[in-house]
């Protein structure tokens, strides 16, 4: 029994060692994919990719713009019609549903500021 645990202890080192010795090895020399033009960088170049990206990023800048005048318009009116009307008594519906849109167009301005 004692032989048997002795082969069983040095197997278990032994392919310990190898395990180890096999991960550094690979830790030292990574193959790097090469390609049959001699190894050179493949990766292709998309130069027209920078200028569409800064060209939505202004187009959305553009849209925000459009939206927050439209914003501070509506909060305007808003304004406006709370100013002619006593909420203490009456409430209007015109005064809820242009609340309702501002709401909802700050809400659409936030979330395409975030991006």
């Amino acid at each position: 029994m004692g032989n048997r645990r002795t082969f069983l202890g040095g197997l278990l080192t032994a392919g310990l060692a190898t395990r180890f010795a096999g991960a550094q090895a690979q830790g030292q020399n990574p193959k790097l994919p090469q390609d049959q033009k001699g190894g050179q960088d493949t990766t292709p170049e998309n130069p027209l990719a920078p200028s569409a990206d800064k060209r939505i990023l202004e187009e959305n800048q553009k849209d925000i713009k459009k939206k927050v005048e439209k914003l501070y318009d509506l909060a305007t009116e808003l304004k406006a019609e709370v100013d002619k009307t006593d909420s203490s008594k009456v409430l209007s519906l015109n005064l809820v549903r242009k609340a309702e849109e501002i709401e909802k167009l700050a809400r659409d301005i936030k979330n395409r500021s975030k991006g």
